[in-house]
Formats: structure tokens, sequence, C-alpha cells
């Protein structure tokens, strides 16, 4: 397959390339995109040096996928005229998740949604989505879920390679007993700190991040009458992501049969309280493909509850690992 990448030299689009490569996906050609302060730089694939060209109009023309990862006003420029040259698009931006013409896929979940849409391109939902659905999913299947609470703990990195070196700096500077800090990439302070909002204030008073948990699972799972209270926190850890999900059931959910729906499900491994590890940590799941749940436990203040605790790499399943999938799934067709 003829393969394009814009935003190729940001922390998901290089995450693409090396997973490409990882799971052998078949590529006849590979072209690699990016702004102007990008083009003429480098990226090994296959131990092969492939130039970054600087995106244009007429870039996007004669591939089968195109993956977007350079923010929503670059998707919203150049994704639709990558469609009308007749390429699939996989978006990793926000720019078309609540288009109702446009599939939102976590691939374990529904990957029938593909061919549903009729629109070229399809959506990779937001990181935080992502990890909390692997562990959702396989309950939902169990019984109707009637509420949801979910606090995220998210890495820097879900802001990009700026974010990274932000904590990097700040946590210097810090340390040499220095707590002037000139933030770029977040609105206080990350090292040694929290920021419990991410993204801008909506008028319901929960943050945009914390809707598109609320929103985009409710279209993955086409389940509208699902409701959904976030909480995202910004924390000074690299990479992963973490959530606390409290789960509220129409019926009685028992602790054995959930475990053995989360070890059945693919993509999730389910790390029970007698196991080595007894509960996984963002360290844990960095540089890795599943999602891994702990801590699963019956919640004693109602009736029907469960609660459990999730991680997984953001920019991996969160974001560029479940784009290579999507692209798998089109391959199959």
């Amino acid at each position: 397959m003829r393969i394009a990448i814009v935003g190729a030299s940001g922390a998901v689009g290089l995450e693409i390339v090396k997973i490409l490569q990882e799971r052998k996906f078949i590529i006849s050609e590979l072209s690699l995109f990016g702004s102007q302060r990008s083009a003429g730089k480098s990226i090994l694939y296959k131990n092969k040096p492939i130039t970054i060209k600087q995106l244009r109009s007429s870039s996007l023309k004669n591939f089968d996928i195109v993956f977007f990862s350079a923010g929503s006003n670059i998707s919203k420029k150049y994704a639709p005229i990558a469609a009308a040259n007749n390429c699939f698009v996989i978006d990793n931006s926000s720019a078309f998740r609540m288009d109702k013409k446009v599939a939102l896929v976590v691939p374990e979940i529904n990957a029938s949604h593909i061919t549903k849409y009729k629109s070229k391109i399809i959506a990779n939902p937001n990181c935080t989505t992502i990890i909390s659905l692997m562990a959702i999913k396989p309950l939902y299947d169990l019984g109707s879920i009637k509420r949801i609470v979910a606090t995220s703990f998210q890495s820097v990195s879900g802001a990009g390679n700026a974010g990274m070196k932000e904590l990097i700096s700040e946590t210097k500077r810090f340390l040499s007993g220095s707590k002037k800090s000139k933030n770029k990439v977040f609105e206080r302070n990350i090292a040694f700190n929290v920021i419990p909002k991410i993204g801008s204030i909506t008028k319901n008073n929960y943050s945009e991040e914390e809707m598109k948990l609320h929103n985009e699972s409710r279209k993955i799972l086409s389940d509208n009458k699902i409701l959904i209270s976030a909480t995202t926190v910004r924390v000074p850890v690299l990479r992963s992501h973490s959530i606390s999900i409290n789960i509220e059931f129409e019926q009685k959910i028992s602790l054995s049969n959930a475990h053995r729906a989360l070890s059945k499900f693919p993509g999730v491994k389910n790390i029970k309280i007698n196991d080595t590890m007894s509960y996984p940590t963002p360290t844990d799941s960095s540089n890795k493909d599943d999602c891994l749940v702990g801590r699963l436990r019956s919640d004693y203040s109602i009736k029907n509850g469960l609660s459990m605790w999730v991680v997984g790499d953001q920019i991996r399943k969160g974001a560029a690992l479940n784009a290579v999938q999507i692209a798998e799934c089109l391959q199959e067709k």
C-alpha cells in the first residue's frame, strides 16, 4: 500500500513509523510530510532515511492511506483534500471525531463502523477515551451501564514532545533551587505539581478533554444513554495515562465474571490482586501495546458498582497503534 504520514516528526508521527515497521505493515511507498520547519529532516524506516517534505495541497495524491498527526487545523484544511483524491484518511486530531458522517473507531470495539460510514475520513479517538474504553467495553458487554465516573491522570507527552521537554526543564530548574519558570505548554508549573484542567472550560464547567470522554464514548459504543462524569488531570509523568474508573450497572456484575471478561478481551491485560505486580503504573505500560487493568473491586457505596484502575501508553494504543490497527482493517478489506 502507498502510505503517507502528515506530522511525521511529532511524537505520534514518529511512533506510527515505528509501529508500521514492528507490525510488518505491507508498504510499497512511504512518504513523510511536515511543516516548513520539519522539511528536509530525515526519519529512518527499515534502516533507510526518508526525507520529510513540506506539506502542500498538491502533496496528497496517489496514496491509499494518509495518517494525519499534525493537529486539528492542519487536518481540517488538508484531510478533505486527501479524501477527495480517493485516499483513506486516518486522523489523530479532534477535527472530525463528532462529525456524523465520520467513523470514530477503536478496532477491538467497533471495527464494523469503518464500513458503516461513507466518508473516506476515519477519526482516531482521544487517547483517554481509547484507554478507558478498552477496559470498559468487556464490562459493558456483561450488563447495561447506568453511569461512569472517571478521573484521568494524564502524562505530559499527551501535549507532545514540547510537553515532555517542559517537564524535564522545569524539574531541572526546581532541583537546582530556581522556582522561576516560563510556561509555554501548560498553564501552570507541571514539575512537582498537578493541573486539574486539560483544554478550555465549556459552558457546563467541564473541560473540553472531559467532554471528549463523554461524547466520544457514547459514539463508539453507539449508546447515548450512558452518563459519564470525568475529571481530567495533567500530572508530572512523561509517558502513559492512568484512569480511575467507577461504573454503576443496572444489575449486579460479579467480580469473577468481570475478571474473566477483562482477561479475555484483546489488548487488555488484567492484573489480579494476587499477581506479583499487584497493580499497574504508567511505567509498566510505557512502550507497551496492552492496556493494563488493576485494583478491580466491588464498590460498597452503591448497589451495582465496580471500580478499577487502568493505565495505557497514550502515544501507542492511545494514538499511533490504534491508527495503524485501523489501517490494518482497511488493508484487509
